[in-house]
């Protein structure tokens, strides 16, 4: 990037973040009173709850590690600037949310109907999924999953952090082998927890489709949050130097493509469902289309797909501050949503349960306040970018190109990759 067009560049508004400091410490006070008096008043509807906000905000750790993945498997320079918060954001899965999963360890025998079960052999919906439905099976396979995403959490920011000491090439190899072994191990890992601690709480019914489908959920709320913190850390001017135009584009359009990704997946696991017309399978469904769950249904349909597609559309929309930012929102409040048609009409057939809507918030706020602070602690903690990554040029929007064997000559700087304007995050 030229200096003269940086200087052109009109400042963004700088952001006033000071009110909203305390705001993790309310969450936790508000959040741990809530979810306290839940557990006292009614234990397995807490434990519903808490589940419902623990799936939420593993969505958001998982999605983060796939992110991070991606940009060493494609050797990405664009999605350079937001890699090391991404980093922070996938090390939440340890030890913050295995410790969100204790109570759901604890009270499982309780939350899930086939632990019940005296002996499995006589139900042929949980015959069929021996040995992974059983107790020692549950809790091997929650160790494994948390084990394996820690590993790669933990091995991917390490070696970025080692990146910004020497720059060496060894630090990037090292990234791009985690990430192309992991993204299988993340497949299969995934899946599994979807399938065990959601999926699971209707254990006779049978979907090959499920673990996509909470993936795409996953990813969809991520990149709506990675877009948000990127527009902020634009602002307040920690990014401001490292940041492109096409950074803001990408993301955008990340987001639409997971909005109608999202969409497929759920429309044909219910279209070949309701095609094949088993009643195992049906029955899932035909759960959700009674009492309110018919209108949180049209509400996943409408505002999980329609709204934030028709919202998208537009290319010069995608870099408005002031129309991402709600869009940036709403993808939690449908996936939240989500979560909780995936989980509540277990214990509530009949509708969702607005009397227990303070439980389902006290428990978010709990584990939102407490995973905002130790990312806040880990952003300031560490360099906000990745400071020596090969790629970290490209992602400002400057081609360096080198020497020809002929002309020779010194490395030859050439200005941004594309002609699109540069404002550094200025007018968003």
């Amino acid at each position: 990037m030229s200096a003269a067009h940086a200087s052109a560049s009109p400042a963004p508004p700088p952001l006033d973040l000071s009110r909203w400091r305390n705001l993790p410490n309310v969450l936790i006070a508000a959040g741990a009173a809530g979810a306290l008096l839940g557990l006292l008043l009614r234990p397995v509807q807490f434990g519903y709850s808490w589940l419902v906000a623990f799936m939420f905000f593993l969505s958001l750790g998982l999605g983060a590690l796939f992110l991070v993945m991606v940009h060493h498997l494609f050797d990405a320079g664009w999605s350079v600037p937001h890699r090391r918060f991404c980093e922070h954001l996938a090390n939440l899965v340890f030890p913050w949310l295995l410790v969100f999963f204790l109570p759901i360890a604890l009270l499982a025998p309780r939350l899930y109907g086939w632990m019940q079960v005296a002996d499995p052999h006589t139900d042929h919906a949980l015959h069929a999924k021996l040995p992974l439905f059983t107790k020692p099976g549950f809790y091997l396979v929650a160790a494994l999953c948390f084990a394996i995403w820690t590993w790669l959490a933990r091995g991917l920011r390490a070696a970025s952090l080692a990146q910004d000491l020497d720059g060496a090439a060894r630090h990037t190899y090292r990234m791009r082998r985690l990430a192309a072994g992991g993204i299988f191990l993340f497949a299969i890992t995934l899946t599994l927890a979807a399938i065990l601690w959601m999926k699971g709480l209707m254990y006779e019914w049978f979907s090959t489709m499920y673990g996509v489908y909470y993936f795409a959920g996953s990813v969809w709320m991520t990149l709506g949050t990675v877009y948000f913190i990127t527009m902020v850390l634009a602002r307040n001017g920690t990014l401001t130097a490292v940041l492109h135009e096409h950074q803001f584009y990408f993301l955008g359009s990340l987001m639409f493509a997971f909005t109608v990704f999202y969409a497929y997946i759920h429309f044909s696991q219910y279209f070949i469902i309701w095609n094949a017309n088993l009643p195992e399978e049906t029955f899932w469904y035909v759960l959700r289309e009674k009492g309110t769950w018919w209108y949180v249904g049209l509400a996943l349909i409408f505002g999980h797909f329609f709204l934030p597609f028709l919202a998208m559309l537009r290319i010069d929309l995608k870099l408005s501050f002031a129309w991402m930012t709600p869009i940036c929102a709403w993808t939690w409040v449908m996936h939240y949503v989500d979560m909780a048609f995936n989980v509540h009409p277990t214990l509530h057939p009949d509708g969702y349960p607005f009397q227990w809507a303070w439980l389902d918030l006290a428990c978010a706020a709990l584990m939102g306040g407490l995973l905002a602070k130790a990312f806040l602690r880990d952003f300031a903690a560490h360099p906000p970018f990745p400071l020596k990554d090969p790629r970290l040029h490209e992602a400002m929007g400057i081609i360096l190109v080198h020497p020809s064997p002929i002309s020779g000559g010194d490395l030859d700087e050439v200005d941004e990759l594309n002609h699109a304007p540069e404002t550094n995050g200025g007018g968003r």
